[in-house]
Order: C-alpha cells, then sequence, then structure tokens
C-alpha cells in the first residue's frame, strides 16, 4: 500500500513540486482539508451515529478556535522549519474571516492549516498525524 500523496500523483499525473514556491494560503488550503480528513476519520470510526451528530462533532473539533488552541499547545515542540511554516500561515493577509471567531485565533488557525498542508505536499503524513494527534492531546481536545 502506497502512500495518500503518491497515490494521487500516480492516478493525477502530478509530481513533486518546489514548496519554496507555495504561498502560505495554498498550504492552509490543503491543510483545512488534510486536518478535517483526519478528525473525520477518527470520529467515524468510533462507531455508527447519524450524519448529523458526525457533523456537529467534526465543527466542534475543525473550527477556528479549537485549531488555536491545537496550535498554542503543540508549538513548542515543533521544529523550526515547522514554526517557520505556521508563523508564515499566521501572518498572512486575508480578505475573508472565519465566522464566529475572532482574529486573532482565525489567524492561528490558517497558520495550523499551513503547517498541515505544508507537511502533506512535503509527502510526512506521518509528522501531520503525530502533531495532531500531540496536539489534541495536550488541548485536551476529545474526538
Amino acid at each position: 500500500m502506497g502512500d495518500t500523496l503518491s497515490e494521487i500523483r500516480a492516478a493525477f499525473g502530478g509530481g513533486e513540486a518546489d514548496l519554496r514556491t507555495y504561498s502560505p494560503l495554498t498550504f492552509a488550503y490543503i491543510g483545512d482539508a488534510v486536518f478535517e480528513l483526519i478528525v473525520r476519520t477518527v470520529i467515524v470510526e468510533q462507531g455508527q451515529r447519524p450524519t448529523n451528530s458526525l457533523h456537529k462533532h467534526t465543527t466542534k473539533i475543525v473550527c477556528a478556535e479549537t485549531q488555536a488552541k491545537l496550535i498554542e499547545a503543540v508549538y513548542d515542540t515543533l521544529s523550526e522549519e515547522e514554526k517557520n511554516i505556521y508563523r508564515r500561515g499566521r501572518n498572512t493577509k486575508t480578505n475573508s474571516t472565519a465566522k464566529n471567531a475572532s482574529l486573532s485565533d482565525y489567524r492561528k488557525a490558517t497558520g495550523f492549516e499551513a503547517l498541515c498542508g505544508y507537511l502533506f505536499l512535503k509527502n510526512d503524513m506521518e509528522r501531520v498525524i503525530e502533531i495532531v494527534k500531540s496536539a489534541l492531546e495536550l488541548a485536551g481536545v476529545a474526538l
């Protein structure tokens, strides 16, 4: 069994790109999906329940406020490279804001998503999972 990114690239003809050319918002765009896929997978594997229950549980975790708590909990354990990616994502000016989130939480969440996206595109899903698992544990967020 191959890894997800390699399988996607093989099926659709993509190849490794120079990650230095990607904007932090591009990392955040894919990182949002990566983080949500992890959370949804864990929640679904806890057992069958109505989809509206699955959705409500998921949205409490993938919201900007929770993501801000997660990155705060795990920030000191990140490598310098990871901290730099997070900071670039956090400091990027966007034209949009999250509903029901402070600007500070929204920016931290964007940085967290940028980190997840960067690591995914770097083909280091193992590290993404390690960071997410540790962040959930350290922040006391139950799945």
